[in-house]
């Protein structure tokens, strides 16, 4: 049959399983907006502003595994999807953008509202087209889906100029190409076997990419096995269940003290799906002092980039434990675990906890371990990752590598939309002034989100780098806003709360999480509560700061 572009774009992408689209209008997506309309099956959810979409179609994708969408317009609406895009990348999110420009013929004379999409998301896409032919246009998606949400995941951008969403061509209906990763030959992990058997205290360190490939029940699987304690990265909390007795908890800068002498005493690590980030592996040379390490991990640009690997296997993560867990056989390491154990219970008798402990631990009574948890970035997304106790995978929701300030409002009106369960935002005052203006398009489509805002006055983590490193000079980092939230909340549509005592959080809480739509408490904390424990940056991890 005949279809303008615009009509088969809406046709391709309900071809590819898609059911929301999260989006802003303008001129030169008029067209694609007319088709939305006219179809009528698609879930359009407009959000305040581009950049907003391009979160929420990031948080979407993380806690349902489909490919995100998002859609804006030429010029200013493609620019400030870019933020997204590049946190997409990052933490590679499958993601694909939609974005209209001027017709091919005004390409490159300035046009209004023109601007080279393209080239300047190369750098944080996996790909990106420029659609000038609207017979190729069918394929350039159905190919541009196949990328996102293949291999090692991430951002696609389409950019379809706006003659092309009139034009018409045969369009024919396919199936979307199914994703098969390479199964692992046993042969390929010889070695890895050898070194793991060998091994008398082993550490395994599950990062995103054990989140991304769908392995975290074959995580659990080998960690049961070889009598391993498990450490996670940020990006990949929910890969090993919180609760369970192997879990040391988070690795790196802000990781746990249980992590950090585990990792000190590890003969072995085995490292599934891990960038090896400055903010976990700090000093790099001395990263892999005395120990093995075995790097399984799906891009070959992450084999010995930061760390090198004395084995590394590359391929799916999921594929490479299927192959490995028969070839293992099941060890007793007794000693080793009960050695870190002792290390997360002196940690648990020892440490002192800040306000936002008490207030995360009371709201993890209200939720379960299906509740998607989006944080901004910031203390507050530190105190969330080492406070709530993550039992699955894609339910945190967080910006890891490119550490958006801004991100969470929109990723967590995505991950309530995508997985349609109560949402929990954890978010600081610094960063909810960036994107605050989301909280109407919360109100406006009834998600049932709770925002815990810890409200300390300040740029939490910069004053505390302030405090260690800079001498106390406080430049620019405190806030002193006379925002006040409840009216805030309330101007938007939404209810609000004061939280002023943290011993008082299970009863405002109640109240909260009561509420059936967009809910935002006001959590008073202290402008000087830390994150701890801290590696000093570019430091090792016998650094560790505890107390200040």
């Amino acid at each position: 049959m005949k279809l303008s572009g615009a009509d088969i774009l809406i046709h391709c992408l309900k071809e590819q399983g898609v059911d929301t689209i999260f989006g802003y209008p303008g001129g030169c997506v008029l067209d694609i907006y007319d088709a939305i309309y006219r179809d009528g099956t698609l879930r359009h959810i407009l959000t305040a502003h581009e950049q907003g979409a391009a979160h929420a179609a990031d948080g979407y994708a993380r806690a349902t595994g489909k490919t995100g969408v998002c859609l804006a317009t030429s010029g200013p609406g493609a620019t400030n999807l870019v933020t997204g895009i590049a946190t997409a990348y990052m933490d590679s999110v499958p993601l694909v953008a939609i974005t209209g420009n001027v017709t091919v013929s005004n390409l490159g004379r300035d046009s209004f509202q023109e601007v080279d999409i393209a080239g300047i998301t190369m750098p944080v896409t996996k790909h990106n087209y420029i659609v000038k032919d609207v017979k190729q246009l069918a394929d350039t998606i159905r190919e541009a889906f196949y990328i996102a949400n293949s291999g090692r995941k991430g951002p696609v951008l389409i950019d379809i100029p706006k003659n092309l969403q009139t034009e018409t061509c045969e369009y024919e209906e396919k199936y979307p190409a199914a994703y098969f990763p390479k199964p692992v030959r046993p042969e390929a992990l010889t070695d890895a076997v050898r070194a793991i058997e060998s091994a008398k205290r082993p550490l395994i360190l599950a990062g995103g990419g054990a989140v991304s490939a769908n392995a975290a029940e074959n995580v659990y699987k080998l960690a049961k096995k070889i009598g391993a304690p498990v450490s996670s990265t940020l990006m990949g909390l929910g890969a090993f269940p919180s609760s369970d007795e192997q879990f040391l908890g988070l690795v790196g800068m802000h990781g746990t003290d249980a992590s950090a002498k585990a990792f000190l005493r590890a003969d072995t690590v085995i490292v599934c799906g891990m960038r090896f980030s400055d903010r976990v592996a700090g000093d790099r040379a001395k990263f892999r002092d005395r120990k093995t390490i075995i790097q399984f991990d799906i891009d070959a640009a992450e084999i010995d980039k930061n760390v090198r690997a004395d084995i590394a296997v590359m391929a799916d993560i999921n594929e490479i434990l299927k192959s490995l867990l028969p070839l293992l056989a099941t060890a007793d390491r007794s000693d080793w675990l009960r050695e870190a154990k002792a290390y997360k219970e002196y940690e648990k008798n020892t440490s002192e906890y800040p306000a936002a402990q008490k207030i995360i631990s009371s709201a993890h009574k209200f939720t379960d371990s299906d509740t998607p948890v989006a944080t901004d970035v910031g203390q507050h997304q530190m105190w969330a990752a080492q406070y709530y106790p993550f039992e699955k995978p894609r339910t945190f929701i967080s910006s890891g590598g490119l550490g958006t300030m801004g991100y969470g409002m929109g990723a967590a009106i995505g991950a309530c939309a995508g997985s349609g369960r109560k949402t929990l935002l954890v978010t600081g005052d610094g960063s909810f002034h960036m994107n605050l203006n989301e909280l109407c398009t919360a109100v406006t489509y009834k998600l049932p989100l709770v925002i815990l805002l810890m409200d300390n006055n300040t740029l939490g983590m910069v004053r505390q780098w302030q405090t260690l490193f800079y001498g106390g000079r406080y430049s620019q980092t405190t806030l002193d806003r006379k925002t006040d939230y409840v009216k805030l909340a309330e101007a938007f549509g939404a209810k609000g709360f004061v939280l002023s005592d943290p011993a008082e959080a299970d009863t405002v809480l109640a109240k909260a999480f009561a509420e059936e739509g967009p809910v935002l408490v006001d959590c008073k904390i202290g402008i000087d509560d830390k994150v701890l424990p801290m590696i000093a940056p570019g430091k090792s991890f016998d650094s560790i700061i505890t107390k200040i």
